[in-house]
Order: structure tokens, then C-alpha cells, then sequence
């Protein structure tokens, strides 16, 4: 390959790389402070009717690590019934549920991440299950958005 096709080609590959991995998070930047966010983010989850299954705090081992956050947690929820169902027929998804939502600070900012519940296609790639992963993305982007509806 000559130079200028490589110049060319390989900006490009490593662009549409990116952009295959940026579908399989879903992120939201909040202007709000950390608590705010936190019960926006809680308050949302209810609302789209599912339910709180813990709030697991991450600070404390990446303290230990070196790194110096004190505001770094995982929100886990979900629909009990809809779990087991899945976990007794799919154990192998049984990592990925129930769902998380990771909240840190950012300087004045305060971040939200999931990992695209679609991803989940390529562990267990069913025509019943890929609809109840994209459910699930939907209601993850929308409880994103009610936050941010908080936000304004």
C-alpha cells in the first residue's frame, strides 16, 4: 500500500473503530453536583418502574489504588421477576443483570455510564431476548434523560 492510501485508510479504520465501540455505552454528562445527580438519577429509576437494588460505593479500592475520587458509585436495579426468569434460562447473562448505572464526579461535573444492554446480543443472540435488550437500552437512555430533565 503506498503512503497516501495508508494515510488515508487508517485514520479511517481507527474512526469507524471508535464509533463501533461508542454504541456499546451510553453516557450522560450532568452540570449538577454529585448529590443532586445521584438522587435525580435514584428518583429516575423508580419512576421508570423498576427497582433500586443496591448502591455499591467503587471509591474505596481506587482510593487504595492511588487514584483520589470519593465519589464513584454503582447503581444496580432492576425487575426481580424478569431476572430470574432470565437468569434460570440464560445463566450465562447472569453478570450483566441486574442493570448498573456508574455515577462519579468529574471535577464540577458529575458522569453517567452504562454499558449498552444491546451488547449483551453478543453473549446471548435471541429474537425474544434482543427485543428485552433494546427495552432495556431504551429505558437506561430514558432514565438518562430524566436526569437531565433534572439538570435544567
Amino acid at each position: 500500500m503506498n503512503k497516501i492510501i495508508k494515510l488515508i485508510i487508517v485514520p479511517f479504520l481507527i474512526f469507524l473503530a471508535n464509533v463501533v465501540h461508542a454504541e456499546d455505552v451510553i453516557m450522560y454528562r450532568a452540570n449538577q453536583n454529585y448529590v443532586d445527580t445521584m438522587t435525580a438519577l435514584q428518583n429516575a429509576v423508580i419512576d421508570h418502574k423498576y427497582t433500586l437494588s443496591r448502591v455499591q460505593r467503587v471509591d474505596i479500592g481506587l482510593n487504595q489504588a492511588g487514584y483520589k475520587t470519593d465519589r464513584y458509585r454503582i447503581v444496580f436495579f432492576g425487575k426481580p421477576d424478569e431476572y430470574k426468569k432470565i437468569s434460570e434460562k440464560h445463566p450465562e447473562l447472569t453478570a450483566y443483570i441486574p442493570l448498573r448505572i456508574v455515577i462519579y464526579a468529574e471535577g464540577d461535573d458529575t458522569m453517567l455510564v452504562a454499558l449498552n444492554p444491546v451488547y449483551y446480543s453478543k453473549i446471548v443472540d435471541n429474537k425474544e431476548l434482543n427485543v428485552l435488550y433494546k427495552r432495556w437500552s431504551n429505558d437506561i437512555r430514558s432514565i438518562m434523560n430524566e436526569v437531565r430533565k433534572a439538570d435544567e
